[in-house]
């Protein structure tokens, strides 16, 4: 099999269900932006040492997976494969692992600029691309798209996760946080 089949060489390409789009289309955009979170979360967890955070970013990117799938679907046509669901459960495990990492962390007393070790930078950029995503979701919705609710549910408390996460691991790595110091002049 190869892997160019030239069918987007057009400028367009097919949603789940068989529907012809073009590629700026705004789902495109969507599963696209949650497609590139998903290599960085891949990224971030090269980065890091922590056992128990690398599984969870796994288990996260198989719930992206999930999302890109539901994003890649045209909402007016019935998929011929069955697609995995994103649960509530889903983002109850963010929650709990927010809390479990917050609980080892002191509390934030002003802001923190992004940076102080690679895995920590790596891990706001990841945060960021989340947010885009969450934009884009965000967008569709009050565009009057189909977007089920826990997908934008999910993606905005990944992005908690995300900064949360930064933070543990800046600790577990020794790198300390970098307080904003706004000028004012």
């Amino acid at each position: 099999m190869k892997i160019y089949t030239k069918t987007g060489d057009k400028g367009t390409t097919s949603l789940i269900g068989g529907t012809k789009v073009f590629k700026n289309n705004i789902r495109i955009e969507s599963y696209g932006t949650v497609d590139e979170l998903n290599s960085y979360i891949g990224l971030c967890g090269d980065c890091i040492k922590d056992e128990k955070s690398k599984a969870t970013l796994k288990e996260i990117q198989d719930r992206l997976f999930t999302i890109g799938s539901s994003l890649a679907c045209d909402p007016d046509k019935e998929p011929l494969m069955r697609l995995p669901d994103l649960k509530e459960t889903d983002i109850t495990f963010l929650e709990q692992e927010i809390d479990r990492m917050n609980d080892a962390l002191p509390p934030m007393k002003n802001f923190i600029l992004p940076g102080g070790d690679i895995a920590v930078s790596h891990l706001h950029v990841a945060r960021c691309v989340c947010r885009r995503a969450e934009r884009i979701c965000v967008a569709m919705q009050s565009n009057d798209l189909f977007i089920d609710g826990i997908v934008i549910k999910y993606i905005n408390r990944l992005s908690d996760y995300l900064f949360v996460l930064a933070r543990y691991i800046g600790k577990l790595h020794n790198a300390a946080e970098i307080a904003w110091k706004p000028r004012i002049s």
